[in-house]
This record gives C-alpha cells, sequence and structure tokens, in this order.
C-alpha cells in the first residue's frame, strides 16, 4: 500500500506563508483522494482541505481564501500552499490518502509535521 512522508513544517510569523508536501510511494497515487488535517494540542484532528484525483477540491471555513490544496500526479506528491497564516494554525498537520471507487476500504497517514505560527 501507499506509504505517506510530509515535509516543510516548520516556525512562520504571523501573516506568513508556508508549503507542505506529501510525497506517496510503493502505491498506485492516482487511485486516492488526498487530504490534508491537522490537529491541534487538546483538540481533536480536523479536515484542512481534500482533493480527489479528478482534482475536487474541499477546504475548512477556517482556511477558505488562505490555503490551496494540489496535487501532481506524475510526481506522486500532494501540496498545501498556507497563506496568511495566523496562530491559531499551529498544530501538526497530517497527510491522508483515501481510496476512491473500488479501492475505497484503502487509508493511510503520514507521520506528521509541526507547524507553529507565532511571533
Amino acid at each position: 500500500q501507499v506509504q505517506l512522508a510530509e515535509s516543510g513544517g516548520g516556525l512562520v510569523q504571523p501573516g506568513g506563508s508556508l508549503r507542505l508536501s506529501c510525497a506517496a510511494s510503493g502505491g498506485i497515487f492516482s487511485i486516492y483522494t488526498m487530504g490534508w488535517y491537522r490537529q491541534a494540542p487538546g483538540k481533536q484532528r480536523e479536515l484542512v482541505a481534500g482533493i480527489t484525483n479528478s482534482g475536487s477540491t474541499n477546504y475548512a471555513d477556517s482556511v477558505k481564501g488562505r490555503f490551496t490544496i494540489s496535487r501532481d500526479n506524475a510526481k506522486n506528491t500532494v501540496y498545501l500552499q498556507m497563506n496568511s497564516l495566523k496562530p491559531e494554525d499551529t498544530a501538526v498537520y497530517y497527510c491522508n490518502a483515501a481510496g476512491e471507487g473500488r479501492y475505497r476500504f484503502l487509508e493511510r497517514w503520514g507521520q506528521g509535521t509541526l507547524v507553529t505560527v507565532s511571533s
């Protein structure tokens, strides 16, 4: 099954930008809907953004207009461009792969990458 590895997290000032990457290996990337989730200390994990293989996207209301999810199937990679970052965006961000259609029972998570928004 597909293996996921996130990168790009770090410390950024409020109003700044960061781009997260999730590289997939060991699977057929095109069968998966890809998503970014985040979990802040003491809070539940929440969906930030998702993108299907056909390119349909959805976003949490809290990030709409600031974050953009995209994928490059040729590179087996999904990205999350984060702009106008706020302190409340601070969390561990996780990459998720969920199989589409006949592969709907396949699911995988990355190890997470920490994003800290602070001055």
